[in-house]
């Protein structure tokens, strides 16, 4: 009895993952940040709380290494400016796929389903850049797919922002592609539907509230009731996202590729640098989004089955553009040293309980940065402070933000300390003229968290890895806010912070 009881444990921890998720949930692992975790410690966090999918916006070595041998289905980003050079030779689509895809092929290595090509390419701040030269850059990639013996186990689709089809009347069963991209959509249908292929969006429910004034905020969850939902011919739609997805399903079918499978590429929402960015709201979405994918209903247009769906994002970015707005760093499930923010059942069985977070991460000393009070020249601490925050990240200091409403003084412990951590703790980062000072104790206070950077490795990348990461522009719409179609996705680029002001009032 004894052995049949050790073999039944046994068969149990083989065979049965650390956590149950939704079925179809993934993440978005993205890496700009000042001190990147090291990949096999991110790779562990997945592997702990049982997340099987992971999208990439570019393709990088050592994240592809860790992620070998692992069975973590990968869809493998191509950035917007690489889209003309692999639309117009299609030598450098052979080369690419040589040097990110077969390069980590074999028994052992990465389990690739998706190369997504582009990033949002159609998004309108591009001007039309991009219109001509995605469909080419998808074929040629396709193409040398094929060629290398694996188009049909890897897929080829383009991320899209929920910009791209419209609704007439907002009401979803009146979904259409936009009339000046009807031509190059009815392309990448025919594209993604003889190749087999989802289409993939981009979905931010938290980027309606935020906004549109007078955006109904129950409608911008789950589960609401009927005072907050949408009516489309005796449909209620009680959540922006179901309303969102249906739009285009309407879309397809209008476009008469209703069979099109449909993949929810970057839905999420930030846990600061906003009033409505807020751990308390992230945990209120989520856990209806998950809860909403266990019961894997489908929407009232797709009844049948949720689209698989990837979370934006796993960890936060704190060298993120600010341009759509300042909670833009702050999109992870967990912080930047890969610690869960708040509890989250990936089953979405309702459970109170909290990710896995990262194992063995190595911090710096345990010391900070604050605001020197004794200090005898005090008339220029608004221009240091203002300075600091132009060279770090002091998104947390906004209305609305976790270290928001607490005076001058932690203004400027929090924009000394952030500056100093991003410097690496070098003793001549916190000086200041003498306004700053080194303390051995945690300043936090509430709310508001003083972070130790990670100590981070040295990276190697491949040399079509290592170009600048892709840049994506948030162009805020006028429509009105019950609008289901109209969201705009954040800007994953490495573009320096600029402090607003109003961190002063």
């Amino acid at each position: 009895m004894l052995q049949a009881q050790v073999f039944l444990w046994a068969y149990i921890l083989l065979f049965f993952p650390a956590s149950i998720v939704a079925q179809g949930l993934g993440v978005n692992w993205g890496v700009i940040a000042s001190h990147p975790l090291d990949p096999k410690i991110v790779v562990n966090i997945l592997k702990d709380n049982g997340i099987k999918k992971v999208k990439l916006f570019h393709a990088e070595h050592d994240i592809l290494t860790a992620l070998s041998g692992t069975d973590i289905e990968v869809m493998m980003g191509i950035p917007n400016h690489s889209l003309e050079s692999l639309s117009e030779k299609y030598s450098v689509a052979q080369a690419w796929v040589k040097a990110n895809i077969t390069a980590y092929l074999g028994k052992k290595g990465v389990n690739f389903k998706y190369v997504a090509v582009g990033n949002e390419p159609f998004l309108a701040a591009y001007n039309g850049t991009y219109n001509n030269l995605t469909l080419p850059a998808m074929k040629n990639i396709m193409k040398a797919l094929n060629e290398a013996g694996v188009g049909k186990d890897i897929k080829v689709s383009t991320p899209l922002n929920g910009d791209v089809y419209i609704s007439p009347t907002y009401k979803p069963s009146d979904g259409i592609f936009r009339h000046d991209l009807a031509d190059i959509m009815n392309g990448i249908c025919e594209f993604l539907h003889k190749n087999k292929a989802a289409f993939i969006v981009n979905i931010y429910p938290f980027l309606n509230l935020y906004q549109n004034p007078g955006f109904p905020e129950p409608y911008a969850f789950f589960n609401n009731d009927d005072s907050n939902s949408m009516d489309d011919h005796g449909v209620k739609y009680r959540s922006v996202l179901d309303a969102n997805i249906d739009t285009l399903v309407a879309a397809l079918k209008v476009a008469n590729f209703s069979d099109i499978p449909i993949i929810v590429g970057e839905v999420g929402w930030p846990t600061d640098g906003n009033i409505y960015a807020t751990t308390k709201n992230a945990k209120k979405f989520y856990n209806g989004l998950l809860k909403r994918m266990a019961t894997n209903e489908g929407t009232p247009l797709r009844p049948k089955q949720y689209p698989d769906v990837y979370m934006f994002s796993l960890l936060d970015e704190d060298l993120k553009s600010i341009d759509p707005g300042m909670f833009e760093r702050h999109w992870g499930i967990f912080s930047f040293d890969g610690q869960p923010k708040f509890p989250m059942d990936l089953s979405g069985k309702g459970q109170n309980k909290s990710l896995v977070g990262g194992k063995n991460v190595k911090y710096m000393e345990k010391q900070w940065c604050v605001y020197n009070k004794d200090a005898s020249n005090q008339k220029d601490l608004a221009v240091k402070v203002a300075w600091a925050c132009n060279s770090t990240d002091c998104t947390t200091l906004v209305p609305g933000a976790s270290c928001s409403g607490m005076g001058i003084d932690m203004n400027a412990s929090v924009a000394f300390n952030m500056y100093y951590q991003m410097a690496n703790q070098t003793k001549a980062a916190c000086d200041f003229e003498g306004l700053a000072k080194i303390v051995k104790r945690d300043p936090s206070n509430g709310t508001c968290r003083f972070p130790i950077m990670i100590k981070t490795i040295q990276t190697t990348s491949n040399s079509s890895a290592s170009a600048p990461k892709s840049s994506r522009s948030s162009t805020f719409s006028s429509s009105t806010s019950h609008s289901p179609f109209q969201t705009h996705s954040p800007s994953p680029s490495s573009s320096p912070f600029h402090s607003p002001l109003l961190i002063f009032q």
